[in-house]
């Protein structure tokens, strides 16, 4: 580590990488700081599936980006297309039309031409079988505006890009966390640094924060999310407490957003606190559109089948939260279990198994066994099933007349040996954060922008309101990590 370089980024992920990568395109010299060391480099990112939505028009844009397919895939798979407009429409839909217009166009029109940026880096992606497409009649079709991620998941992920960093000549400080912003003037002109058992400070031409949100902070989460969210499981890197966000603050910058909102799951009952880089997101649980889902006094709370998985699964979290004693149970039978993703097949989880559903009921720890059983009787009797059931569609196959109907993918329980697992509230990252321009600088709390100072990734605020569609949140960090690297750049380059 230098005492100055032309850019520094803080925070070593999916946005901060992309943001020093393109920096680095304008000639600028760059320094990326990692409070995390090496072996768990990558915060949240290294947590991830890889997973990366964008706007496509059909199978030429997804051989573009993922030319190893052969011909055999490309003949048995249906790809579809997702416009643009699909993407604007499903990004202003989740989030109850409150996201920021003008980045969220931004979000949507440079989301495929960044994941071609970053394939040009040595990122490669390829589809997304198994988990957005299901086989029916010896065809896979893809559902949902979910199509590829990248090779080796967020790990590959991450792994590509410090490889393309290194060969651009990139410096990367692990162990290294910022501490404030050095101003003069208004003006961000470097960082303190708590590196190697000391302070130091770095000199900057710019500044681009990039150091994730504040999930893994347990007294921000109650501050900001309200009570009870210091119980919740933390998906990801146990070193995003919000750093990045406070030093801004702390010179006067807007605070922007949702700030009692965010992205949040379900996730396996007995994870540790933070996540496990050997498990990485195997503590998710998300094929819960195909199960009922019931809570300690035996209640479906919820409507399993309201839409896609990726467009219910980031505030379903938030509902078992809500739930007594902060679990759920997922109940499947033998018609769907086939349908299950991976994450239901590895050894860390808490599952339970029986031959009748009165047994199940009296496995499934904390349940009302007696209400449980007449919560699926019911279930069970209100189902259309004179509706065909079709997973790679919103098939229209629900229950009728119950409190909480369940509008597709609605299949009776009657088909042992019966399934349940365990789950409470993973918390990925949170959606309040700092107010950025199109150009991705700060904004001040007199609403101009910051000098020196940009900003991407999971600590911007604005984009995510109430929810967030499936891979929209690493193609947000890396649109506009490149926006906020190629600005910082410019500026100091002049």
């Amino acid at each position: 580590m230098e005492s100055s370089y032309d850019v520094v980024v803080v925070g070593a992920g999916n946005a901060a990488l992309c943001a020093a990568l393109a920096a680095g395109e304008t000639g600028a010299s760059v320094l990326v700081l990692e409070c995390a060391p090496q072996e768990e480099r990558g915060g949240n990112t290294t947590f991830t599936a890889g997973a990366m939505r964008f706007a496509y028009r059909g199978v030429e844009d997804i051989l573009e980006l993922s030319p190893d397919l052969s011909p055999e895939q490309v003949a048995q798979t249906d790809f579809g297309s997702y416009t643009e407009q699909e993407f604007l429409g499903d990004l202003a839909r989740v989030t109850e039309h409150r996201t920021d217009p003008d980045l969220a166009e931004i979000l949507v029109k440079q989301s495929f031409e960044t994941l071609r940026w970053m394939r040009g880096k040595g990122v490669r992606f390829i589809p997304i079988y198994g988990r957005q497409a299901f086989k029916v009649d010896g065809r896979f079709t893809f559902w949902g505006g979910l199509t590829l991620e990248t090779v080796g998941g967020g790990p590959g992920l991450v792994d590509s890009l410090v490889k393309a960093a290194g060969g651009a000549g990139i410096d990367i400080a692990y162990g290294a966390r910022a501490l404030s912003l050095l101003t003069e003037e208004e003006r961000v002109v470097g960082v303190e640094v708590r590196h190697e058992g000391g302070t130091r400070q770095v000199r900057a031409g710019a500044v681009v924060l990039a150091s994730g949100g504040f999930e893994a902070n347990a007294e921000w989460r109650t501050r900001y999310l309200g009570p009870g969210w210091d119980l919740a499981k933390v998906r990801g890197s146990r070193f995003n407490m919000g750093d990045g966000i406070r030093m801004a603050l702390d010179i006067g910058a807007m605070s922007w957003g949702h700030w009692s909102g965010a992205h949040a799951v379900g996730w396996e009952l007995n994870a540790p606190t933070y996540g496990d880089l050997a498990v990485g997101d195997g503590f998710q649980k998300h094929s819960y559109p195909f199960s009922i889902m019931v809570n300690a006094r035996g209640e479906r709370f919820v409507d399993e089948g309201a839409d896609f998985r990726n467009y219910t699964y980031a505030k379903y979290g938030h509902v078992i939260l809500s739930q007594p004693g902060q679990f759920a149970w997922q109940v499947f039978d033998q018609k769907v279990t086939h349908l299950q993703r991976d994450e239901y097949r590895i050894r860390e989880v808490t599952k339970v198994t029986a031959d009748t559903l009165e047994e199940l009921a009296a496995k499934m720890e904390g349940v009302d066994a007696e209400a449980f059983l007449r919560t699926v009787d019911e279930y069970n009797k209100a189902i259309r099933t004179d509706v065909p059931f079709d997973p790679n569609v919103k098939d229209g196959r629900r229950t009728e007349g119950l409190a909480i109907d369940k509008h597709n993918w609605a299949n009776t329980l009657d088909a042992p040996p019966y399934e349940a697992y365990a789950v409470t509230c993973g918390i990925t990252f949170t959606f309040g954060g700092l107010r950025i321009t199109p150009d991705a600088e700060v904004v001040s709390t007199d609403g101009v922008a910051i000098p020196g100072l940009y900003a991407c990734g999971e600590l911007v605020g604005g984009i995510f309101y109430f929810n967030y569609p499936g891979g929209s949140g690493l193609t947000n960090g890396a649109v506009f990590g490149r926006i906020a690297g190629a600005s910082a750049g410019r500026t100091v380059k002049g």
